[in-house]
């Protein structure tokens, strides 16, 4: 919010009795940018995952905000919190 965006969140079945859920969503422009807040198990991001395979067509970045150092996990951004300010 800080930089200006717009924040949302987004819950999706993912069986019968459990959901995925994406913490934050930010549009840039025709595209949306689903952030994943991690404090631990970082290396985990199935709600992020099956969001993106779910809206393919219209993902933008793909954002995991995270306690560790700034890295690329394929096409997944892993970005420190302190960092979340430049996004």
């Amino acid at each position: 919010m800080a930089a200006g965006n717009e924040l949302f969140y987004h819950i999706f079945p993912k069986d019968d009795k459990h959901n995925y859920e994406i913490d934050f969503l930010i549009s840039r422009g025709a595209k949306i940018c689903p952030i994943e807040s991690k404090s631990s198990n970082y290396k985990s991001h199935a709600s992020l995952d099956a969001f993106c395979k779910k809206y393919s067509s219209r993902i933008g970045n793909r954002y995991v905000v995270y306690t560790k150092d700034l890295r690329k996990d394929g096409d997944v951004l892993l970005v420190p919190f302190y960092m979340t300010g430049l996004l």
